[in-house]
């Protein structure tokens, strides 16, 4: 290109990039076609007199994300760098509350239910929630341990509606009960009853995946170690909202459910929006 056309170029580059104008608008201004807009400002990008520079902040892996999100054919998908100086005595280590917290803002509209489901990284969202339009909130699981449901998903349900102004709807009972006759005879309780009601009518839910691991599942550390070893002889590499999975994503241990104050997993399915944090 010579000096004029350079200058010619680096004048429409300026219009479209940086003022927004159209090709159309362009090519009038400039008393060309809108087709000699478009060879220009290619060229313009081929011989670097216009570099893009896509940003994202530093903890949002962008290429990643968004081969996640075809590979699996997903809506939204966003991987998150840990920071450098994580350590694993900080509340939220991996930052996956702060994130899932920012992604759920974006999700939730107004007049959505939400159900938010037992989980360590659900319970720091919860806690890095600062907007939320109003909206009901409603728990999906019971709770680890009836003892610390002041710090745990009771709280984050709590926490979530008063960040909405919506209404709570929380459930006082573990997540795992010595047999299923016991489950049976709380999820019959009104108050558990009243929020089981609500599962149908969820829009947006917020759950937990955990490996398979000691201190990472909540389940795995629920179960005796005889249970455990049964459950490991399925295959089992996951855990979702008390739901086992292997390492295809199939189902097993379909049994335990039956002992769990939990949503049933197909009505989960029948979520419009779900949101996993692994």
């Amino acid at each position: 290109m010579g000096p004029a056309e350079l200058v010619q170029a680096a004048a429409m580059a300026r219009r479209f990039y940086l003022e927004g104008k159209s090709k159309i608008q362009i090519a009038e201004e400039f008393g060309v076609s809108r087709f000699k807009v478009a060879r220009v400002l290619e060229t313009a990008l081929e011989n670097d007199l216009v570099r893009i520079e896509i940003r994202v902040p530093a903890e949002l892996d962008a290429e990643r994300s968004d081969a996640l999100r075809a590979r699996y054919g997903l809506r939204h998908a966003v991987v998150v760098e840990s920071p450098a100086d994580a350590s694993d005595d900080a509340p939220d280590p991996e930052n996956l509350g702060e994130v899932a917290a920012d992604l759920l803002g974006e999700l939730v509209a107004e007049g959505d239910v939400l159900g938010l489901a037992w989980g360590r990284s659900t319970i720091h969202m919860a806690a890095a929630l600062h907007r939320l339009p109003p909206c009901t909130v409603v728990q999906l699981t019971g709770v680890y341990d009836a003892g610390t449901a002041e710090r745990g998903s009771v709280e984050a349900v709590r926490r979530a509606a008063q960040v909405s102004g919506g209404e709570a709807h929380p459930i006082y009972a573990p997540m795992l009960l010595p047999d299923s006759a016991t489950a049976a005879a709380l999820r019959n309780q009104t108050g558990i009853a009243r929020a089981f009601e609500y599962f149908d009518k969820v829009t947006v839910a917020a759950v937990s995946i955990g490996s398979w691991e000691p201190g990472i599942s909540t389940v795995y550390d629920m179960l005796t170690p005889e249970e455990r070893a049964r459950y490991a002889s399925f295959g089992v590499a996951a855990e979702m909202s008390a739901h086992l999975f292997d390492a295809d994503g199939r189902r097993v241990g379909r049994d335990l459910g039956e002992r769990c104050i939990t949503v049933e997993a197909d009505r989960l399915r029948r979520i419009p929006e779900v949101v996993a944090i692994a």
